[in-house]
């Protein structure tokens, strides 16, 4: 048998590792089904499980982390942690599982081949998100790191064993991508909305659980698969290729050399869009959360749901997009690379101005919301500028990257994704304004009239009797005006007027930075500024049986609804500026980074990088 040991360089229109060693055997004959290897079914079923788990489980994370830890409601009980604690962890934990890609796809080349690194990132995934739904924080920690683990060993290969079912220059291979992607859009469609639904309706770990069933489906067709895939992603050693040996001695040219610097300079394009653009898993799923009214026909949406609408989109818009671009270039117009990540970074900055008008609308009121719209809408626009760029950043590094260093461009690559989405969280983090912390400073006594009865459970089961919920260990929220009133801050309840600033004490440096803000705003008894007052008992006094019902250990966190929204509008503002205003000057500047790549789209068609396919939200 024939075994063809080339370096190819599949173009590509999202986050994979793409420089491969293939161990083709084109004369192989396979199994076909809709004029397609079937071995590409069973990565098309792989991976779009492996995306349900995925997207399913992240668009859970930020929301359960920033849960308070003695909560009680449809979800349950989170972590506890502040919401900007929380982004702060889905930017590491994002950038990690792009980075891990790396070693996965040098595992994969140096080691055991694709098919085997696939075959037991998928049993980590699984193992990752089982253990999430073991209702622990060692197990939720634990779970996270096997799912860093897992993805960076699945995801730089499977989609290069796409590649491998097709002999070089089979016409075939753009359409079994494009069919692949579909199964990703798929299962990150499906996810957002069925796992957010379980998890709203059954818990978060339910909901994490989901996933991990989603992951083990995913598992099994691999496996049952393999017969179909017994000519692709095998091991094949250090290639021996002279042609390959001789281009890595080679010295650069002059022309590789300016290409190198062009591909640099995209890799800033990469960390500005993606630090924009995944504000969508942390800021934008909390503000939706919290500040948009998401009830629809009498029931409320989860917000987790919301993070199917890009998957949505793309499956919408995909082929749209990609055919503006065919048509715009066979035009004679303006179609390179770097021309198009520039209007994509522009299109998707501009859907935050929706974000700015849902800001708006929500702080016109007292404790007010946003219309859904404004979330459909900046989603259409982040979507569509993701189709303008995603589908060519790749791409554009197989045109460009010198063959010796192509795979340490794919890996400065994936570098730069992920600190796009850590410039993400960082972003994300500074919207999130630091909370106003004290204690419960009376009995429970004098608290307890101030709130109301309520039902509660006792092992699961809903008390026929009424209660005030200090006398359970229940979270109360105040909905309050603060305004100053000589130098003293004065708290009233939102409802009735009443004064409960005597219910609790605030830490010397919250009333500092308190009567600070109140300054600022002139905030009066007539203009008063309004803030959901958190009332909830320290998690670990709750688990000691003495503890019970005995109204102590409570402590309260707040943040005031006015400077909360000016922070949020302002974030949204200065993404909106920045990111079109960089966009801008790409345009600015194109024709002179078009010079150093010396042509390499020039003698291009028009028929391969624009009509593959998309993938969500550079699929993590």
């Amino acid at each position: 048998m024939q075994h063809i040991h080339k370096i190819l360089l599949l173009s590509r229109t999202e986050n994979y590792y793409i420089f491969i060693m293939s161990n083709q055997a084109a004369a192989i004959p396979t199994k076909t089904i809709m004029g397609h290897p079937a071995g590409l079914f069973v990565l098309f079923f792989t991976e779009m499980w492996e995306r349900f788990s995925y997207y399913g489980m992240r668009g859970l994370l930020v929301l359960y982390i920033s849960t308070s830890a003695t909560a009680v409601g449809h979800e349950g009980a989170g972590l506890g942690w502040t919401g900007g604690d929380a982004i702060w962890l889905y930017g590491w934990y994002t950038m990690f599982v792009y980075v891990m890609a790396i070693p996965g796809g040098i595992i994969a080349d140096k080691w055991l081949g694709q098919k085997k690194t696939v075959l037991i990132g998928g049993l980590l995934l699984c193992a990752g998100h089982g253990i999430l739904a073991i209702p622990t924080n060692m197990a939720f920690f634990s779970g996270l790191a096997l799912i860093i683990l897992g993805v960076g060993a699945l995801k730089p290969n499977i989609s290069t064993m796409v590649g491998g079912l097709y002999a070089p220059g089979d016409a075939r291979r753009d359409k079994g991508f494009t069919i692949f992607y579909i199964g990703i859009n798929i299962g990150a469609f499906l996810a957002s909305l069925v796992v957010g639904l379980v998890a709203y309706n059954y818990g978060w770990h339910a909901g994490f659980g989901l996933a991990g069933i989603g992951m083990a489906l995913g598992q099994v067709v691999y496996m049952l698969g393999q017969k179909h895939l017994t000519h692709v992603g095998n091991f094949i050693g250090k290639s021996e290729d002279p042609e390959v040996l001789k281009a890595a001695k080679k010295p650069l040219t002059k022309i590789e050399k300016d290409r190198v610097v062009v591909l640099l300079l995209s890799f800033i394009i990469i960390i500005v869009f993606w630090g924009a653009f995944e504000q969508a898993g942390a800021l934008m799923n909390f503000y939706t959360d919290v500040k948009v009214d998401r009830v629809l026909f009498g029931s409320e949406i989860p917000a987790a749901v919301f993070q199917s609408l890009n998957a949505g989109y793309i499956i919408i818009f995909g082929t749209v997009i990609a055919g503006f671009w065919v048509w715009w270039r066979r035009k004679g117009r303006e179609a390179s690379s770097i021309f198009k990540m520039a209007i994509g970074t522009i299109i998707m900055g501009l859907g935050f101005i929706f974000m700015m008008f849902a800001s708006k609308e929500a702080s016109s009121e007292s404790f007010g919301k946003a219309a859904m719209v404004w979330i459909f809408l900046a989603y259409l626009f982040h979507t569509i500028g993701e189709l303008c760029t995603s589908p060519v950043s790749l791409s554009f590094i197989t045109k460009l990257a010198p063959l010796k260093y192509a795979s340490i461009m794919m890996g400065v690559y994936f570098a730069a994704t992920g600190l796009g989405n850590k410039l993400a969280a960082t972003v994300g983090e500074a919207s999130q304004l630091e909370k106003y912390k004290g204690e419960i400073s009376v009995s429970k006594e004098i608290f307890n009239p101030f709130t109301e009865k309520k039902k509660y459970e006792v092992d699961g089961e809903e008390q026929t009797d009424k209660d005030y919920p200090l006398n359970h260990d229940l979270n109360v929220e105040f909905k309050a005006n603060i305004y100053l009133s000589g130098n003293d801050v004065i708290f009233e309840d939102f409802a009735s007027g009443k004064n409960i600033g005597h219910l609790f004490e605030l830490d010397k440096e919250s009333i500092k930075l308190m009567k600070a803000e109140l300054t600022e705003f002139n905030a009066t008894g007539d203009n008063p500024m309004h803030a959901k007052m958190l009332f909830e008992k320290d998690a670990e006094a709750a688990k000691v049986d003495d503890n019970k019902g005995d109204g102590k250990d409570y402590g309260v966190s707040f943040s005031t609804e006015e400077a909360q929204n000016a922070q949020e509008y302002k974030i949204f503002m200065w993404i909106t500026i920045f990111t079109v205003a960089f966009g801008l000057l790409l345009i600015v500047f194109l024709k002179k980074l078009k010079r150093l790549t010396h042509g390499a789209e020039d003698n291009e068609g028009t028929h391969h990088e624009e009509a593959e396919g998309f993938e969500l939200a550079d699929a993590e």
